[in-house]
């Protein structure tokens, strides 16, 4: 989807805006790479515009800048006024979760490292990330983007059970720490399928089947 299909249609159904966002993940992913690539060049801000396709324009013009969509569930709050926003129940549990996850992490630095550990903590911020970025539109004007970004929430959670269950098998786990992070993790994927289903049923209402 090129760059500026964006403004082209009116309204975007989930998988245009699935397609929108994949390609944002190859570019964020390319610019990472190139930033990675040629962190100490001379001129590395130069390279990376002309690789990246953008128009560079002077220096005091304006500033290489990158949108990069994932954010820690720390960050969502850090960047908000938590005074001045309901958030909803479902993202507020995926707060604790990650919380509860980053305890047990602090308080295990043995297996802090290891890379199922990482997998889950990343997985259940993302997870949050993308259940913020699903919810928080003005009344959901845009259903197509609010159910790619739950499908997106849906896929962490079902990573972070994933990653759980082989904490379990390595024995990272015990019985009962598996067995708290399910019950969380399979409330919030209950209810993520319940939302997408909702907004679905929105989409058919208010433009059909087609």
């Amino acid at each position: 989807m090129a760059e500026n299909d964006f403004d082209s249609r009116e309204v975007w159904d989930e998988y245009d805006w699935e397609r929108f966002l994949q390609e944002q993940d190859r570019s964020t992913e390319k610019y990472f790479d190139l930033l990675e690539q040629y962190m100490d060049h001379p001129e590395r801000d130069e390279i990376i515009s002309r690789e990246m396709g953008w128009e560079h324009h002077n220096d005091e013009d304006s500033d290489l800048e990158i949108s990069v969509e994932f954010q820690t569930v720390e960050d969502c709050l850090e960047h908000e006024d938590a005074d001045a926003i309901s958030y909803p129940p479902i993202y507020l549990e995926t707060v604790r979760l990650h919380n509860m996850i980053s305890s047990w992490m602090d308080n295990h630095p043995d297996v802090k490292e290891h890379p199922e550990v990482i997998r889950l903590a990343a997985c259940s911020a993302i997870c949050g990330a993308k259940l913020a970025a699903a919810l928080s539109g003005e009344n959901n004007a845009e259903i197509g983007m609010t159910i790619a970004y739950l499908k997106r929430g849906l896929k962490a959670a079902n990573d972070s059970l994933s990653a759980t269950a082989r904490l379990f098998e390595l024995k990272l786990l015990a019985p009962r720490q598996k067995s708290t992070l399910n019950r969380q993790l399979f409330w919030v994927r209950d209810r993520v399928v319940e939302l997408i289903g909702n907004y679905r049923a929105e989409w058919r209402r208010r433009y059909g089947t087609s």
